[in-house]
């Protein structure tokens, strides 16, 4: 394993300055909330940076607080305290349910949810060392190769799957991203925040590498409104979604008012269905409807040699969600 500087700021300004030092200074950098897959990353030399970032110091990143606008929550809150939290568990609960699927207790424990929202892909060729697109080589193995869990959706030139549950439940919410560098600071809808292949293949969110995500700003929910995260997964715990949905219905006098619905698990970015929702809106939620909503939350999907099977697993899951939280 290289050796490494491990510095530890103090507030958030210190942060992006030594960041946008050591890249000045032609260094490589890299950045540790909880550190659960990084520091293994590092480990495997997947990452190998000159210099680590270790933000375990920066109060102003932690907690959960309410205010007139909505929910203001930090970018070191770990997945058991967002699991947990009553406000999120009573208010936005897609959000609380898809923390608490989260890998196993002792990673909820100290994963954040700015690092689940940034995670790297867990393609196993990327994983491995292989010379693929988000390796920087210039081909996608998973094509031709082991795909079981690759993307049916928005996949190529790479078909890699968005790896985080709690990014699905946060663009179903339509939160915001606050994100600190050392020249701006910005807010960004998380619905503009993740990348496809097509756009930058090396990359899976608009970050840049003197930025990071610093808080998470959540809207007050509107009255009627019900929300829920479903995941389908290849063994009980310890795993990521093969597929999965978020979802967020308001309904009032039987009639859905809004809807949002995102799917995980199947996409290189966590993927928005507006013709979903668009199709729920204004009307009353029946098996019928329900039926329409998870054929069209497949539509222009297609398998690899390994991963069709996902198409009929997404449509049913959509189907059933909508139909329990219509009920």
């Amino acid at each position: 394993m290289k050796s490494f500087s491990n510095v530890n700021p103090k507030t958030l300004q210190e942060t992006v300055f030594l960041l946008k030092e050591a890249l000045q200074g032609g260094e490589s950098v890299a950045v540790a909330g909880g550190g659960s897959d990084l520091l293994g990353m590092i480990k495997e030399e997947r990452v190998a940076p000159d210099v680590l970032v270790n933000l375990k110091n920066l109060e102003s990143l932690r907690g959960i607080e309410e205010s007139t606008d909505g929910v203001r929550i930090g970018g070191l809150v770990t997945m058991d305290e967002l699991s947990r939290h009553p406000l999120i568990r009573s208010r936005y609960t897609v959000l609380a349910e898809a923390a608490g699927s989260v890998a196993t207790p002792q990673i909820r424990n100290v994963g954040t949810v700015a690092g689940n929202v940034c995670q790297r892909p867990w393609c196993w060729y990327y994983r491995e060392g292989f010379p693929c697109f988000k390796n920087g080589g210039d081909r996608c193995f998973s094509i031709v190769g082991e795909n079981q869990f690759n993307a049916i959706l928005g996949g190529g030139p790479s078909f890699i799957v968005h790896p985080s549950d709690t990014a699905p439940a946060l663009m179903a919410l339509e939160a915001r991203f606050r994100i600190v560098g050392p020249d701006q600071e910005r807010w960004v809808p998380a619905l503009e925040f993740f990348i496809l292949p097509e756009e930058d293949v090396s990359r899976e969110n608009v970050l840049g590498q003197d930025e990071i995500l610093a808080e998470i700003q959540l809207p007050q929910v509107e009255a009627g409104t019900q929300s829920t995260y479903e995941k389908v997964m290849d063994r009980e715990a310890w795993t990521h979604a093969v597929v999965s949905v978020a979802m967020s219905l308001q309904i009032r006098g039987g009639i859905c008012r809004k809807a949002r619905v995102v799917l995980g698990g199947v996409a290189p970015i966590p993927w928005h269905l507006p013709g979903v929702e668009q199709m729920l809106e204004g009307n009353r939620v029946a098996a019928e409807l329900a039926g329409r909503a998870g054929k069209a939350a497949v539509a222009g999907a297609g398998g690899l040699s390994n991963n069709a099977y996902k198409i009929p697993l997404t449509e049913a899951l959509v189907r059933r969600t909508v139909l329990s939280l219509g009920a």
